[in-house]
């Protein structure tokens, strides 16, 4: 029986907000019914998983192969490792000066994304005092597809970039302005999500979604027998993200025989709690399932409140859901998609204005926090605010840790 603690409530700079912000990703969609799309609730049938649109079985068969994959590179730098493939030729960017560098970011509206663009900002003091960097200039879409675009074709009418970093809001609707970025014959590097296109110079990222969503409801199957009763906790539909995570999860329970019932909660603590409570309500839950760490506290919350016994409860490495887990001693595990993404992001452009070639497709590691590395990581990051993602991958910057504690954006 795991030890009870104080009920808290965490705020993860999202919230409601981050509900409105997620929805406005995800056009029609259904935010706060359950079930959603792949599966309605309580559907665990394998017919589900197959019908399920955002399962791609040769991507989940890629991404399953490379999260357990050997890394080229040293292991103490995550953010530098990457894959065996094909290398691109950065003759052609080489510069013999520092490069100006334009940034179309997506957003910052939630914790991840705060937490990266810190170590971003950071990473640029040192590329800057190298000389290799002069300026980053950045627009922040703020969730907006029309307005990540403009930003898009701001740049490229402003004619003064060496290179583009994007970090797509939606793939699909941004694919043409990557595209248009492509032709200027700059170098663009890709990061987060895929750009709906392959004309970028170089596309850095996680092993992916799916590898993501495979490790957290592999960990519960491996816990949990036939017939048990996992809740899915899901933020948004349509949001590829959180449909990769999903599909994949879906894919592991159905094939344990476990039965899943599965709501979409917009992360609203509010509603994740009364979604627990009414699940507490109707009968045993064996398992919480995430797409998402900041629905895990609210989750953990809901079982104290209830005075049971809180079952396995999946999260993420954000400091918040990984001190829930110590505290209460349940059984939890963490699904990583590593943070340091946004410095390699900026490092990548660095080497091409260096001449350095580079990855095409630049996979980085994805290891997950398990219960034997749990104090390690907690002591890692030991003043750090709940909003901290684990793996940000900036203790070798300067400004650590004052920068990532002070917490001001950029």
């Amino acid at each position: 029986m795991q030890k009870r603690i104080l009920t808290r409530t965490v705020v993860l700079a999202t919230g409601a907000a981050l509900a409105v912000s997620l929805a406005g990703c995800a056009p029609g969609g259904n935010t706060g019914a359950a079930g959603g799309a792949g599966a309605g609730a309580g559907d665990s049938s394998s017919t589900a998983a197959a019908a399920n649109p955002w399962f791609d079985q040769a991507q989940f068969d890629t991404e399953d192969t490379q999260r357990t994959a050997s890394f080229e590179g040293d292991p103490s730098q995550p953010y530098l490792q990457y894959l065996k493939g094909d290398m691109v030729d950065a003759s052609a960017y080489k510069l013999d000066r520092a490069g100006k560098v334009c940034f179309s970011n997506a957003a910052l509206s939630n914790t991840w994304r705060q937490t990266g663009w810190i170590t971003m900002n950071q990473q640029l003091q040192v590329l800057k005092d190298q000389g290799v960097i002069s300026q980053l200039e950045t627009r922040n879409a703020q969730d907006s597809d029309d307005t990540q675009v403009a930003d898009i074709d701001y740049f490229i009418s402003e004619g003064d970039c060496d290179g583009y970093i994007i970090a797509p809001n939606s793939p699909q609707a941004t694919a043409s302005a990557v595209q248009r970025a492509c032709d200027t014959g700059k170098p663009v590097v890709i990061f987060d999500r895929g750009a709906g296109t392959d004309c970028e110079t170089s596309f850095v990222h996680s092993v992916g979604g799916m590898a993501w969503g495979m490790d957290s409801a592999g960990f519960i199957a491996g816990k949990v027998g036939d017939g048990a009763h996992v809740v899915a906790l899901r933020t948004a539909p349509g949001v590829d993200v959180f449909e990769q995570r999903w599909a994949a999860a879906q894919h592991v329970f159905d094939d344990a025989g476990i039965q899943v019932t599965d709501y979409i909660t917009g992360a609203d603590p509010s509603k994740i709690k009364s979604t627990i409570t009414d699940e507490i309500a109707k009968g045993k839950v064996d398992a919480v399932w995430v797409d998402l760490g900041d629905q895990a506290v609210p989750a953990i919350e809901a079982f104290e409140d209830a005075g049971v016994d809180i079952p396995i409860v999946t999260g993420e490495d954000n400091l918040a859901y990984l001190r829930a887990w110590k505290d209460t001693g349940i059984d939890g595990f963490a699904s990583v998609y590593s943070a340091y993404q946004w410095r390699t992001a900026l490092i990548a452009m660095g080497d091409l204005f260096q001449g350095t070639d580079i990855p095409k497709d630049w996979v980085l590691p994805q290891i997950p926090v398990t219960g034997d590395e749990l104090d390690a990581v907690l002591k890692t990051n030991d003043g750090m605010p709940d909003g901290q993602y684990a793996s940000f991958g900036g203790e070798d910057l300067p400004g650590f840790p004052q920068v990532w504690q002070d917490r001001v954006m950029p």
